[in-house]
């Protein structure tokens, strides 16, 4: 089973030199161990654009602006064969990463 790793963060700070250090080293045990499909940085939310096409005519804006502290910075997408897995995945990309990360299935 696929499943999203969200990483979630409360500041724009990028990642220190260390943490991207854990991070490769993260990855590259995902990698070695199957697990790994995907995964990739994201930019500050200053940077994002909203399209919503659900109208007549697309509308295309800055944002999101949400009322939130915390945003997703980053994300794994990985294989698993179980929640416990991908628990446990996550708990290792956190400590990695040196933040929190939510766990969602695929459907």
């Amino acid at each position: 089973m696929q499943y999203l790793l969200n990483v979630i963060h409360d500041s724009a700070e990028f990642a220190t030199e260390a943490e991207q250090a854990a991070i490769v080293v993260f990855n590259q045990q995902m990698k070695a161990d199957g697990y790994w499909v995907f995964a990739g940085g994201l930019g500050v939310t200053d940077n994002a654009t909203v399209v919503d096409n659900r109208g007549d005519e697309p509308l295309v804006t800055d944002g999101p602006f949400v009322e939130t502290k915390e945003y997703v910075v980053g994300f794994w997408i990985i294989e698993a064969p179980d929640l416990d897995v991908a628990l446990k995945l996550a708990a290792g990309g956190s400590k990695a990463c040196n933040r929190k990360v939510e766990v969602r299935p695929f459907l």
